[in-house]
């Protein structure tokens, strides 16, 4: 899910690696947040929005609709079709590399995802798109480890390349996306290659 140019690894989605810049963005508003808002000075949110039954009626319909929601040329994307694909507690969380050598990850709502991503987006095309899947589906849970490249232009060769994490739920009757966790490919992180062919 990674949203990002070149100057990567990434790690949006987003994204596999979302600038640094927009996730500090997001972390420094969300501490912000938390420190100057008491719990009861919270604004009321509004109506999480309606999802289009076809995005939510099955795990390949949802996983589409997740990669092609903000998939396209520089401009604005439809967010609230984004955030119909999620819980309202879901979460975005990228793994990135430290400059010491260690990892990490960011933990982004769908709202600080859809707030740092609009303004990249209406700037910079992307393009991601399913390369592979395997999923795991046990009662109501299924695990979906998808393959993604990201491109800048549809025809161009990908930039970017890594494996999306993401985690569902079926109430009964529609699809929820709870999770996407990402980690992007770099020198020593290949992608087996198991991943690079559905199962």
């Amino acid at each position: 899910m990674r949203f990002r140019p070149r100057m990567m690894p990434i790690g949006i989605l987003v994204c596999s690696a979302l600038l640094p810049a927009l996730i500090a963005a997001g972390q420094e508003q969300k501490a912000a947040s938390a420190v100057q808002a008491a719990p009861e000075a919270k604004a009321e949110q509004p109506a999480w929005p309606p999802a289009n039954s076809k995005d939510v009626e099955s795990l390949d319909a949802i996983v589409h609709a997740v990669y092609d929601v903000i998939s396209g040329p520089a401009g604005e994307r439809d967010w609230n079709r984004f955030r119909s694909l999620f819980a309202p507690d879901g979460r975005l969380e990228p793994i990135f590399k430290k400059p010491d050598g260690t990892y990490g990850h960011r933990v982004l709502s769908v709202e600080d995802y859809a707030k740092n991503g609009a303004e990249y987006f209406r700037k910079q095309g992307f393009f991601e798109s399913e390369v592979a899947r395997r999923t795991e589906q046990f009662g109501q849970m299924a695990v979906v480890f998808t393959t993604y490249e990201s491109r800048h232009e549809k025809q161009e060769k990908p930039f970017a390349r890594g494996i999306n994490s993401m985690t569902f739920y079926n109430d009964g009757s529609r699809w929820w996306c709870l999770s996407i966790i990402w980690d992007s490919e770099r020198p020593g992180n290949p992608i087996p290659e198991k991943y690079l062919h559905s199962r």
